[in-house]
């Protein structure tokens, strides 16, 4: 899948094998994060784009245009604010 960082002006590609927070760090991209499990909601951005879903419904409160990259699985082509 194309995940489009629009702050970055940036495309990368995921696929859903790791978090996709993981996949920035991979791609030496940092953002911000505490828990890794959906509990906190400090690895929240905004959505513009596309659709994701969560094993477990995740613990931190989420607007509706939010995510949580720790531990969402992305389910079509994003656009984030990254």
């Amino acid at each position: 899948m194309k995940i489009h960082l629009l702050h970055r002006r940036q495309i990368i590609e995921h696929d859903n094998q790791i978090p996709l927070l993981s996949r920035l760090e991979q791609l030496g991209i940092h953002h911000e994060y505490q828990c890794r499990s959906g509990y906190c909601g400090s690895c929240r951005v905004k959505i513009k784009k596309g659709k994701v879903s969560y094993a477990e419904p995740p613990l931190a409160f989420l607007q509706q245009d939010e995510i949580l990259l720790c531990c969402c699985r992305v389910e079509e082509d994003l656009e984030i604010e990254v």
